[in-house]
């Protein structure tokens, strides 16, 4: 019966097997991927051990399994008989493609399944090899890229690889980017300039938040708003960026801010104003050596002392910087470890800035916002107590108020 239908047409052999041949790869496929892939998930899943279910999750072991069906079909396709030699050929040379695309894939996962891996490592925040893993995954690609057209077209791969020479200049114009970003890449892991969770600051992309991806082409940044910056990797090293990761390592972050004083407002103190200082625990010490230090240098003077214009005398402004400066020495949020400094600037349009330096002990956002708000608002508060005001440029406010008295006085008047 079979050889009659055989011999209806030539072709009918061939074809009923090469369907035999394909149903059967398939399924074969199916039952090699459930079995497989169902005890390497079982075998997983009883370890303690991580890099397993990593290796599951990029999918390495199911293109692995794959390469089975098209094993079937390039050994199978021999054992038909009535093909034509240039279609076994064929299908041959495509069953092996696919098995090199296969082996390219699962090697590519294997490489995303090994930076993930590394990733949970500690030294992975200093050290990130992800755009070096994207380099190898490309350079994977290429090489299985020229194998299959080699495998398809059966022709030797040295054969494409000697066709490359004449295409140099095209390859480094498409690659034009991944070749900066190799290079920027070493450079980057080489002197440690930016690790994942650095805090990073690039205002010519808008950029100011945390490093959250390293990547060969690009670089993520998170910025405190929650948008999401991408950054080209050689634009690190081609312009300039703040990495606030000193800051961080140090424990401590600065306070750089300046209070403006009025200077119609600075003066000598007198003596009332003197001992009512005293009552500062802060100023005690302060006053009682600066007294001293300016009753030295007077007693020392060779012109008439008398008059007070001829001495050293204490000021408003002076006493003032001693308690802000004491005030911080004191306070339990300033390292007192670090540079701690109350300078005057230049006095200009503004008034006279009395510059505050110091550090906080702590790098939190939040925690350092409140501590320098915590301590601006005492000293702005206590200012008046030294006689001093405070410079602020007039407001509207204050020409109205200024031109209602005016009038006011024209009428009482």
């Amino acid at each position: 019966m079979i050889e009659k239908i055989f011999a209806i047409h030539p072709l009918v052999e061939p074809a009923i097997g090469m369907a035999a041949l394909i149903v059967g790869a398939i399924i074969i496929d199916l039952i090699v991927r459930k079995l497989i892939i169902g005890i390497v998930r079982a075998f997983a899943r009883r370890t303690s051990s991580t890099w397993d279910d990593v290796l599951i999750d990029h999918n390495v072991f199911g293109r692995l399994v794959q390469i089975v069906p098209a094993l079937i079909v390039y050994v199978g396709i021999l054992f038909i008989n009535g093909l034509p030699e240039p279609l076994v050929l064929l299908t041959r040379n495509v069953a092996m493609g696919y098995m090199v695309l296969m082996m390219t894939m699962a090697v590519s996962a294997l490489l995303s399944a090994a930076n993930t891996i590394y990733s949970t490592l500690p030294v992975s925040k200093e050290r990130s090899l992800k755009g070096f893993v994207q380099l190898i995954q490309i350079v994977v690609w290429v090489v299985g890229g020229v194998l299959i057209v080699a495998t398809v077209i059966d022709r030797s791969p040295l054969l494409l690889l000697s066709g490359f020479g004449a295409m140099t200049a095209v390859l480094l114009l498409v690659f034009k980017d991944t070749i900066l970003s190799l290079v920027a890449s070493v450079q980057l892991t080489a002197q440690d300039m930016v690790r994942v969770g650095d805090w990073i600051e690039m205002p010519q992309f808008g950029a100011d938040g945390d490093v959250v991806d390293v990547q060969l082409h690009t670089i993520k940044v998170q910025n405190w708003d929650k948008t999401i910056t991408t950054i080209p990797t050689h634009r690190l090293i081609t312009d300039s960026f703040k990495n606030w990761r000193g800051m961080s390592q140090a424990g401590a972050r600065r306070i750089k801010r300046s209070v403006f004083i009025d200077v119609s407002s600075i003066r000598f103190q007198t003596q009332p104003e003197v001992e009512h200082f005293t009552r500062f625990a802060l100023l005690k010490d302060y006053i009682t050596k600066k007294e001293q230090e300016l009753s030295d240098y007077n007693a020392g003077l060779k012109t008439v002392v008398d008059a007070e214009v001829n001495q050293r005398r204490l000021t408003n402004i002076g006493m003032f910087r001693a308690y802000a400066f004491n005030y911080l020495k004191n306070h339990p949020s300033i390292d007192q470890s670090m540079t701690l400094i109350l300078r005057q600037l230049g006095p200009g349009p503004e008034g006279l800035p009395l510059e505050i330096y110091c550090f906080t002990n702590t790098t939190v956002w939040a925690d350092y916002e409140n501590i320098q708000s915590d301590i601006f608002d005492h000293l702005l508060a206590i200012v008046p107590e030294f006689g001093l005001k405070l410079f602020q440029k007039p407001a509207g406010s204050d020409f109205a108020f200024g031109l209602n008295s005016i009038a006011a006085g024209g009428d009482s008047k």
